[in-house]
């Protein structure tokens, strides 16, 4: 059975659509990249598979006995957020949150995936330091840290690479392809829908038409062959 499964699925807030006739699955190990023009509704999407937001028709159908709790979640972020006045440590750490119900404190366990998790994403040296002094390549690296805290199964990344230039964002998405490929499933937001269809395994596009399918299929879709054509770009916020 599928991890999630999306039927006829309406987003948005109180009772303004902003996407519908949502329909998709993902699967264990799967990398699914959702791409769409600005004002699409692909945050939205996303903060409604975490249950942050309700639909506001059709359902999503946990399976493999994923709950909604389990889900790593990497958001875009905001600048108030990049000059968190925390530790490395204490912002990964904080992935466990979940773990800890209605205990006040981390256990020994739950530091220990913090290490392991820091030494994963190449930041064990950084522990100690200021996370509002690091660079943003090693903001997103904490980030995903403290996500894969969270979840050994499924992470969702709303634009992991937004503000970071090249060389930084080339890196992050080989991260993101090596956790992949580790088994952990991937859904990913981007603007970059080149890159999308280089990484992803099967595309969402969410626009005035729906397409979901296999990267191939979208390369040789019309919607595909338009917007990987350079004539179209996709936005980054809803």
């Amino acid at each position: 059975m599928s991890y999630i499964t999306v039927k006829d699925l309406e987003v948005g807030y109180d009772k303004s659509v902003i996407a519908q006739k949502l329909n998709f699955e993902i699967t264990s190990g799967e990398y699914l990249c959702i791409v769409g023009e600005n004002g699409s509704g692909k945050s939205t999407l996303m903060k409604t598979l975490l249950g942050l937001l309700k639909p506001i028709g059709g359902q999503i159908i946990f399976g493999d006995d994923l709950q909604a709790n389990e889900i790593g979640y990497l958001p875009q972020q905001t600048i108030v957020q990049k000059d968190f006045p925390a530790s490395v440590k204490e912002i990964v750490l904080s992935g466990c949150q979940a773990r800890c119900g209605l205990r006040p404190f981390y256990n020994k366990e739950e530091k220990a995936l913090a290490k392991t998790n820091m030494e994963r994403m190449g930041i064990l040296d950084m522990a100690d330091r200021c996370y509002r002094e690091l660079s943003g390549g090693q903001q997103q690296r904490v980030l995903l840290a403290r996500a894969l805290c969270a979840t050994r199964k499924v992470l969702l990344l709303d634009e992991p690479v937004a503000g970071l230039d090249p060389a930084v964002t080339a890196d992050m998405y080989d991260l993101i392809e090596s956790l992949n490929k580790e088994g952990i499933t991937i859904i990913m937001i981007s603007h970059d829908i080149a890159a999308a269809a280089r990484y992803a395994d099967h595309i969402l596009h969410i626009g005035d038409d729906v397409f979901y399918g296999t990267k191939k299929d979208y390369e040789e879709s019309d919607m595909g062959r338009y917007f990987l054509s350079g004539k179209k770009g996709g936005g980054s916020d809803d």
